[in-house]
């Protein structure tokens, strides 16, 4: 496995065999230039969540409960209401002076699609205090 000799004589066949090393080192460097920069690929975004209180939020006698079923039934300050007139009702209680805020109560297993239509909904008609109601003292599943 010599690669030369001090001998002249022998036979002068080519060497077919691949050296390994230089092969090796060049594996070990780039593995040690992965490990470092690994921890430098990972994006962590920080978010800053509210804290959760047990205190009751007091709110203006002037507000509107908008309740919203699992089945999509609506129900404004306690009586049904229809898609249709809840844009119109939206409307005169944004004219109002001063404008009431409004409570979107929701089922635990409402779709978001029917939540984003209410918040579509209030935003056109000018609602600009839209607030998300809950119980606290309810056990998630």
């Amino acid at each position: 496995m010599a690669f030369g000799s001090f001998t002249q004589g022998g036979p002068k066949s080519p060497n077919a065999e691949i050296n390994m090393v230089p092969l090796i080192d060049v594996m070990l460097v780039l593995l040690v230039i992965f490990i470092v920069a690994a921890p430098l690929l990972t994006h962590a975004v920080k978010v800053d969540l509210p804290r959760v209180s047990s205190e009751p939020n007091q709110t203006r006698p002037d507000n509107i409960q908008l309740a919203l079923r699992a089945t999509g039934e609506l129900y404004w300050n306690g009586e049904p209401v229809e898609r249709a007139a809840l844009a119109e009702r939206m409307r005169t209680a944004a004219g109002a002076n001063p404008q009431p805020e409004l409570h979107i109560r929701a089922d635990r297993t409402t779709e978001y699609r029917h939540v984003a239509e209410i918040l579509g909904h209030a935003a056109r008609a000018g609602l600009d205090k839209v607030g998300f109601v809950s119980d606290p003292h309810e056990q998630a599943p």
